[in-house]
């Protein structure tokens, strides 16, 4: 199969890495791609975000397949030229993007699916926000309604700094006021074909940029898959994954079939685990970073298949994914000065050294000039090891970090500390 990736990420590192491990002779080409991505496969300098001009391109060399891995050229709707030339395409169109791509939309389109959620307030003015934050009280919730890349959330007691946040944001257009949900976080994926919907293995993610949860809200600075605790909350993973199926995915995709808008793409379900039950944080309309880069390495269907079945609307009475029984924890290595204002352009050193068993590295803001590697953002790479144990996963991802060098870089040290 002839296939075309779209964007330049770790994430789109980690789905590269999936169909080249089914050994199937695929030809992968990735726009943009990074200096990862460009050492496995051919990539190409194109604009994401432009629809036809990735569209001709997929056409005039017969694409069989085109993936989208960001947010922006979804919610900027690429997708819908490549489907109105006859070609498979892994990613929602404008319309259904829209889930992700504003706050508001999608509480209405969980409010219509009965999908369990917090109390929101969405507003346009200061004065609104105001009046939302005393009615829903502390600790306060403010999100962009549109996109911010994993970092237009604030969560604080402050409400000079709440305030301060919308009114950042407003800038921008509306924002909303959520009520606070307390409880461990879980990131679900689901292939959706429009109709039908297929579930990966849960994951965790760590947003704040530091040990312990403490500072900024970042795109995310580590993960781990599976999550053992499930089992003594919900009697087994599988269990859990019925109930967010039933409860939460389906009516979504269904409700979204029901508007004239099917999604056909990669649901992403943000949940929060609180004593009153299961309750979605938000929706994303593309795989999760850094959850997909310990996600896939576990899958045992192929990917490909789920994919293209996915795009051409084909996954009912499929049998759900397979997933190895190993873990798999994640460590991203990010620039001085990320989240808030990251320092380009410094060289890294070791990234080419052999790499403990079970070790990879997915490459998220590189690239090469010369001989030298160097970063292109703030989240620059991240080290990911599968293996049979979360203690020797993580000993195994930082022993490899520890070789890597970056003026002025930084990780957490406690991804997946706790997990046994």
């Amino acid at each position: 199969m002839r296939i075309l990736i779209l964007g330049s990420g770790a994430r789109e590192h980690a789905i590269v890495d999936a169909l080249l491990a089914e050994d199937a002779g695929h030809e992968i080409v990735v726009a943009p791609g990074n200096a990862g991505i460009a050492a496995q496969v051919e990539t190409l300098a194109m604009d994401p975000t432009d629809g036809v001009l990735v569209a001709d391109y997929a056409r005039d060399h017969r694409i069989d397949l085109v993936v989208v891995g960001p947010e922006a050229p979804l919610v900027a709707g690429v997708a819908d030229p490549i489907r109105r030339h006859g070609i498979p395409v892994f990613g929602p169109d404008r319309a259904a993007a829209a889930l992700e791509g504003s706050k508001a939309f999608a509480k209405r389109i969980m409010e219509a699916a009965g999908v369990p959620t917090g109390r929101s307030v969405h507003a346009s003015a200061l004065d609104e926000v105001a009046a939302a934050l005393d009615d829903l009280g502390a600790p306060h919730v403010v999100k962009a309604d549109g996109l911010a890349a994993g970092k237009g959330v604030i969560v604080t007691d402050d409400r000079d700094a709440a305030l301060s946040h919308a009114e950042h944001y407003l800038q921008q257009g509306g924002v909303l006021i959520e009520e606070f949900l307390s409880g461990p976080e879980v990131s679900l994926f689901f292939f959706a074909d429009g109709h039908d919907v297929l579930p990966l293995s849960p994951a965790q993610d760590y947003k704040r940029v530091g040990d312990g949860d403490t500072g900024a809200n970042t795109g995310g600075m580590g993960a781990y898959s599976p999550l053992p605790w499930l089992d003594h909350d919900f009697g087994s993973e599988a269990a859990f994954v019925d109930e967010v199926r039933r409860t939460i995915a389906l009516p979504t995709i269904r409700a979204l079939e029901a508007e004239g808008t099917p999604f056909r793409g990669l649901l992403y379900c943000g949940l929060v685990l609180t004593p009153q039950g299961i309750r979605v944080i938000e929706f994303n309309a593309r795989f999760g970073d850094p959850e997909t880069q310990v996600v896939l390495p576990r899958l045992r269907t192929p990917l490909s298949e789920l994919l293209l079945a996915s795009a051409e609307g084909r996954l009912g009475g499929m049998p759900d994914p397979e997933f190895s029984d190993d873990v798999s924890v994640i460590v991203v290595l990010a620039s001085e000065g990320y989240p808030e204002n990251p320092l380009t352009g410094r060289e890294l050193s070791g990234v080419g050294a052999p790499l403990p068993a079970g070790v990879t590295i997915t490459h998220a803001a590189t690239a090469r000039v010369g001989d030298r590697l160097l970063t292109t953002g703030g989240r620059v790479l991240g080290v990911v090891a599968t293996g049979t144990a979360f203690a020797t996963a993580r000993a195994a991802a930082y022993t490899a970090l520890d070789g890597i060098g970056l003026e002025g870089g930084h990780y957490r040290h406690d991804i997946a500390e706790r997990v046994s």
